[in-house]
């Protein structure tokens, strides 16, 4: 990480804080119909950012994929990817090795099936309970950085929401090479700041 575009060493979590942990469902995980490479790999680092908000009673946020059958996201219907977190199914589930505590507010998108969303906020619920919850950051961690992470990003910053990116918690498809390089620096471009969990106070 380079110093000089992040410019901060510690963040010190507080009331006005919420972590959004993105899509860790059993699809996007090895041996999921749309597996993201080394996507479990985020799980462990996932669980110390949610037991660093739970220690706190700061609020943890999940959010999922949760389409019918015939999403229109899906080959069968012409879209890109094979069928995937098709709603109620177990590839839908989250990890079972993800330790998201009781209190988790879970949120769903592209849940209808002539529309794709990759960002939290095409679900108008998720930015009502941030606005009841007065939160102020985001921390934002999960899968795919280039899909859903890049864009929940984006539509945080454009609603002027502090954002810190999990770049130790994040991992990429890259159907393209360097996909999720260029999505991180995109997100840095537009204001998000990276941390790791070393990094949390």
């Amino acid at each position: 990480m380079n110093k000089k575009e992040n410019d901060i060493d510690k963040v010190v979590l507080a009331i006005g804080d919420a972590l959004v942990v993105i899509d860790v469902q059993n699809d996007f995980l090895p041996g999921g119909s749309l597996a993201v490479p080394e996507g479990d790999q985020v799980i462990p680092v996932l669980n110390g950012y949610i037991d660093q908000f739970s220690s706190r009673h700061l609020p943890v946020i999940a959010t999922r994929d949760w389409h019918p059958p015939n999403h229109c996201s899906f080959i069968q219907q012409g879209g890109p990817w094979p069928a995937h977190c098709v709603a109620d199914s177990t590839g839908a589930e989250f990890s079972s090795a993800l330790h998201l505590p009781a209190a988790v507010k879970v949120f769903s998108k592209a849940t209808e099936a002539a529309q794709e969303n990759y960002s939290d906020f095409s679900n108008p619920a998720f930015k009502e309970q941030l606005d009841e919850m007065k939160v102020r950051r985001l921390f934002i961690g999960g899968l795919a950085t280039e899909y859903c992470v890049l864009n929940t990003v984006r539509d945080a910053l454009s609603h002027h929401y502090q954002v810190f990116l999990l770049i130790d918690a994040i991992r990429a498809i890259n159907v393209r090479p360097q996909d999720g390089e260029k999505a991180i620096n995109e997100m840095i471009e537009k204001g998000a700041k990276l941390i790791t969990l070393s990094m949390i106070r």
